[in-house]
């Protein structure tokens, strides 16, 4: 009852002209900047860090939340039109999302990405409400050999759901790994694959990975082909959401929270595992499996409304702990600090205005970002409606500019160019271009998780395994890779026993 009375009063300050003025802003920008490839939100709130100086910090926060929102959905938008994610957690959107496009269905991609977001965010955001003392607690107790756990299971549920073998997979893995390994080592500062340059030694940013495996890769794929075919403008279809769309996503909707917050709260990899695991899930449950990889619009509702609540999941350990679990997370802790603000258990006693302002801002962001996205759903798709090679010129264009702005510098544009024409040959190949990603973003994470349990039981590989968490994880992880092999005998053994009855 307690956060339920601070609530309303959040509700009293976020509600004022002027902080709804904010959310809106924030809202607005956070779209427009995530629909450019390279320019997420962390970028978005550190660009506009310098802007706020003369707000007061409840109205810069608020405008701080609606650009992560908001940044978020912009991001997906390029994902499921353009094949090409604004930011790492708007990857999946692009599996599901793209082929609905191309089949003409891309507004509806986008009204189920929209009201994903919407129901996560606002179920994240009652959780955040509720459970917030609960999962900060549960998160102190997580340690490396957890933390690795989760990472594994990310990385053997990705390889074992796409593409057309685990093999193929497992090569994708692979080569992000190897991406994944370039700069330097963080705990020796050795160099790795950097073939003695000084512009690897910071590694390769993951933005310019995702931008120029899906965006570069895809337009010169198409580029190929266009000498077979002339290039037709793809159609738009109805702009609207029909009832066998809204059945088989309502539950997507409503499960992809489940996943999402949790993951949000802990510090595994921000929205990313999340999102994978939902799609993974998504597949799983799904009547119409046959559809994934051609436009399962499931696949687009569940990752996108656990992207959103893992949004909510983030805010739990930033306020409550002071534990920035994601990019964006850090670049609000530090605008915290500009205010003299330390987050923490303190927060919620000292600065009660602000954070249940805050708080409360989430839920009319949510709905601001509803009414702004739904009715633009046709308008967005009708950028399909250009021809292909002026489509994907711009695509180049606008890769690059995202790619330069990562760091500012020339060697990114090459580095993009190449790590692009790899996306073009695993393309050419059948290997998924997913598990590649992902094993970029959470690879280093990963290694440096291992190398942290390894050393507190002094080598021992039972280091791994010495919790429950870690156990129940790995019990899921040999779950998912014994299954597929007994489940095939046993589907073909009740096949013949129903052939033999007929």
């Amino acid at each position: 009852m307690d956060s339920l009375n601070s609530l309303i009063d959040g509700f009293g300050t976020a509600l004022t002209p002027v902080n709804l003025l904010w959310a809106a802003v924030g809202v607005l920008l956070g779209t427009a900047i995530g629909v450019l490839p390279g320019i997420g939100p962390a970028m978005a709130v550190a660009l506009l860090l310098p802007v706020t100086y003369g707000l007061e910090p409840t109205g810069a926060f608020i405008m701080f939340a609606g650009i992560y929102y908001g940044a978020m959905f912009g991001g997906s938008t390029t994902s499921i039109l353009l094949n090409t994610p604004g930011e790492s957690a708007a990857v999946v959107a692009a599996i599901e999302g793209n082929p609905m496009a191309k089949a003409g269905r891309g507004a509806q991609a986008l009204a189920a990405a929209a009201i994903g977001h919407f129901s996560g965010g606002m179920i994240g955001t009652i959780l955040l409400v509720l459970l917030a003392p609960t999962v900060a607690s549960l998160a102190v107790d997580i340690g490396a050999p957890d933390y690795f756990a989760i990472m594994v299971l990310a990385f053997i549920a990705v390889t074992s759901v796409l593409g057309s073998s685990r093999i193929r997979g497992l090569a994708s893995l692979l080569i992000g790994l190897t991406i994944g390994l370039v700069g330097l080592d963080q705990m020796t500062g050795q160099q790795r694959l950097t073939f003695g340059s000084l512009q690897l030694a910071d590694g390769i940013d993951v933005v310019i990975v995702a931008v120029g495996l899906f965006a570069i890769g895809e337009a010169l794929w198409v580029a190929a082909h266009l000498r077979r075919s002339t290039g037709k403008p793809i159609p738009v279809g109805r702009p609207w959401l029909g009832k066998e769309d809204v059945g088989r996503t309502w539950k997507s909707w409503l499960r992809g929270p489940l996943i999402g917050f949790p993951f949000g709260a802990i510090p595994a990899g921000g929205a990313e595992i999340p999102t994978f695991l939902s799609y993974v899930t998504e597949k799983r449950l799904s009547k119409h499996r046959d559809q994934f990889g051609k436009g399962a619009i499931e696949g687009v509702a569940g990752p996108e409304s656990a992207a959103s609540a893992s949004a909510a999941g983030t805010l739990v350990s930033m306020l409550t702990l002071g534990l920035p679990t994601t990019a964006v997370a850090a670049v609000m802790l530090a605008a915290f600090q500009q205010y003299g603000i330390q987050p923490g258990p303190l927060l919620f006693e000292r600065e009660p205005e602000l954070v249940w302002g805050l708080i409360a801002s989430l839920f009319v962001g949510m709905v601001l970002l509803l009414a702004l996205n739904l009715p633009l759903a046709p308008l967005w798709a009708k950028l399909l409606r250009i021809p292909r090679p002026y489509l994907y010129a711009g695509i180049l264009f606008f890769a690059a500019v995202g790619a330069y702005a990562v760091g500012g510098e020339a060697v990114d544009l090459v580095i993009l160019l190449v790590i692009g024409l790899i996306g073009f040959g695993m393309r050419r190949y059948g290997l998924p271009v997913l598990p590649a990603v992902i094993a970029v973003i959470l690879g280093p994470a990963a290694e440096q998780q291992l190398r942290r349990a390894l050393q507190i039981s002094d080598g021992s590989a039972t280091g791994l395994v010495n919790t429950p968490f870690s156990v129940t994880v790995y019990a899921i992880v040999l779950l998912i890779l014994v299954w597929p092999l007994v489940s095939r005998p046993v589907t073909r053994l009740l096949v013949r026993r129903r052939e033999a009855r007929k």
